[in-house]
């Protein structure tokens, strides 16, 4: 997630949560765009009813539709993304935010796949979670619900409106999407196409909302929205998040910043280290699950020098600690840089990597502790112990034994798509799929009983 996320991030003093002029954000707001944003999630709610109560099949079939239009209207989606691509160049845009706002034609056929992936997934709503006879009589059972009107604050990811869409449509929900300006044309012809093939199928087409228009007033009105809104979702770097947290009215599901280890221990298969490490770190590097920083047992030689010999070819610049600047293949010397603390917090979203080595697995799992942000660890290993040990004491929302950073996704974990990676412990941790957009409701069923 990107750490840049203050370009599209409501304008708040950092340390108060308050407007230039020392008010809370929500009250620099003018009026006319709050009676709008109010009425944005007025129709939310009054749209919503029929979806909370569809039947799966129908929800299906729309969810088919919108997959099928996102085909059949790809050119339209990539003039205007080109449009944001080329605007965002022209405002000194980085790479790792272009890449995430870029849209092809294989990842717009990706985008109607996610779609019709969610065809494919049980429908969540009306599940019974537990149930029973009680003693008196009453017959006790937990549904499945939806939460109701969900808003999604995002940023230069036009994926994420049709993932968001597609969720919350499964899941009953209404959804309301604040993509960010740099998106914006973008987002415009995606929801258009979204909301066509809602009211195609029967629904009212305001179970899909945009406020981009509305620009960062907008997404700070939608923010004080309690009552009309009920939950929120931001998901972008580290300034973005906080700002929604500190001063959201509305609860809010709060995704991370990606800070991701990968810990190359003792024992590590040297040819699994190097595929593993770079793939973690190489394969996409403008996303939330990338590697960040990768530590290496000091008694791993072979697998660490190795390691970085790969990633130097693959052009990656290793900021380094002492003990990992003795390993670098030559050439390395001359482009690797000192790690400092900073580079041990930093996300970078690019071919950038964070090398220290360390003594024990204690000392890595503590250096985990100190910088991680809880989204994703990862340890190579062959040593059972070891692997059983790292699961049970690092406490991040994913933890991956011999594997790529890269599967904490929901796609990748078979939730057809997510709404982002929660690295809180509330009810929604790790991929937010259909099961995390819902809520429970208590129903009971009696024969006249009273309480004594």
């Amino acid at each position: 997630m990107s750490t840049t996320a203050q370009n599209n991030a409501p304008v708040t003093d950092s340390s108060s949560g308050t407007g230039s002029t020392g008010q809370p954000v929500a009250a620099s707001v003018p009026q006319e765009i709050r009676e709008a944003i109010l009425a944005v999630a007025e129709r939310a709610r009054r749209a919503r009813p029929e979806l909370a109560t569809a039947r799966r099949a129908r929800k299906d079939e729309t969810l088919q539709g919108m997959a099928d239009a996102l085909r059949q209207n790809a050119s339209a989606i990539l003039a205007a993304n080109h449009k944001d691509v080329e605007n965002g160049r022209e405002k000194g845009t980085s790479e790792a935010m272009l890449d995430r706002l870029s849209l092809d034609g294989p990842r717009i056929e990706a985008l109607a796949a996610a779609l019709e992936e969610l065809v494919a997934l049980p429908d969540p709503v009306g599940n019974v979670v537990r149930g029973r006879d009680l003693p008196n009589g009453l017959h006790m059972t937990q549904l499945r619900v939806p939460l109701g009107v969900v808003g999604a604050i995002y940023e230069a990811r036009p994926n994420v409106t049709v993932d968001i869409a597609g969720l919350a449509l499964k899941s009953g929900n209404a959804v309301i999407l604040r993509g960010g300006s740099a998106a914006r044309e973008t987002n415009t012809v995606l929801i258009q196409i979204l909301r066509e093939q809602a009211l195609a199928h029967g629904f009212e087409s305001d179970i899909v909302q945009g406020i981009d228009e509305y620009g960062r007033d907008g997404a700070t009105a939608l923010m004080s929205e309690r009552g009309s809104v009920d939950v929120l979702v931001p998901r972008g770097g580290r300034e973005l998040i906080q700002s929604v947290v500190r001063n959201a009215k509305v609860p809010v599901i709060e995704t991370g910043e990606g800070n991701v280890h990968l810990y190359i221990d003792e024992s590590a298969p040297v040819k699994m280290a190097v595929d593993i490490a770079l793939n973690a770190k190489t394969q996409r590097v403008s996303v939330c699950n990338t590697a960040e920083t990768l530590l290496i047992h000091a008694g791993a030689e072979q697998a660490g020098r190795e390691v970085l010999r790969a990633l130097h070819r693959a052009g990656v610049l290793l900021h380094v600690d002492e003990g990992a600047r003795a390993w670098l293949p030559a050439g390395a010397e001359a482009t690797a840089t000192p790690a400092t603390d900073e580079d041990w917090g930093t996300e970078y979203l690019a071919l950038e990597l964070a090398v220290k080595t360390v003594g024990s697995l204690n000392e890595a799992m503590d250096h985990i502790r100190h910088w991680s942000t809880g989204h994703t660890e990862a340890i190579v290993t062959n040593d059972l112990a070891n692997a059983d040990r790292f699961v049970a004491e690092i406490d991040s929302a994913a933890v991956i034994v011999n594997a790529s950073t890269r599967f904490t996704d929901g796609g990748q974990l078979g939730l057809g798509a997510e709404v982002g990676i929660s690295t809180q412990k509330m009810h929604a941790r790790g991929p937010m799929g259909l099961e995390e957009l819902t809520t429970t409701k208590w129903v009971l069923r009696g024969q006249g009983q009273v309480r004594s």
